[in-house]
């Protein structure tokens, strides 16, 4: 039997998830765990809004996912993800990237240096 929780006990622990993070924290996306860097976003000075058990990342201007943008720093296929603290230090990692499916939604996850890359969702939700 799988562990089940209360829907006030998800948020409250999607909501340390965001202070965890604290203030300017990054999306990291990668070719795979431990792979090349491909992209940084960075997020608001907090990193998302929380409804329920979704997290909703924010950019570094507040917006919603969907006007995430950034351009690439190397070529590849981003299909990992984490996020940080303003230091770098990982707060969440195991993060899927694709273009349908998956926990960050990319415009194009096959990436080449210099391109515009844009998040059209960027949600994680508690088990």
């Amino acid at each position: 039997m799988s562990v089940v929780y209360s829907a006030t006990t998800k948020t409250a622990r999607m909501n340390a998830v965001v202070s965890d993070i604290g203030t300017s924290g990054f999306i990291k996306f990668y070719s795979s765990n431990g792979g090349t860097l491909l992209a940084t976003f960075a997020l608001a000075a907090v990193a998302g809004v929380v409804a329920g058990p979704v997290l909703t990342f924010s950019d570094a201007n507040g917006a919603a996912a969907g006007i995430l943008n950034t351009n690439a720093v190397a070529a590849g296929t981003a299909t990992y993800a984490e996020v940080t603290n303003s230091a770098n230090a990982v707060k969440i990692s195991g993060l899927t990237v694709g273009t349908s499916g998956t926990d960050f939604v990319l415009d194009n996850n096959v990436l080449t240096n210099g391109q515009a890359v844009t998040v059209n969702s960027a949600t994680i939700t508690h088990a």
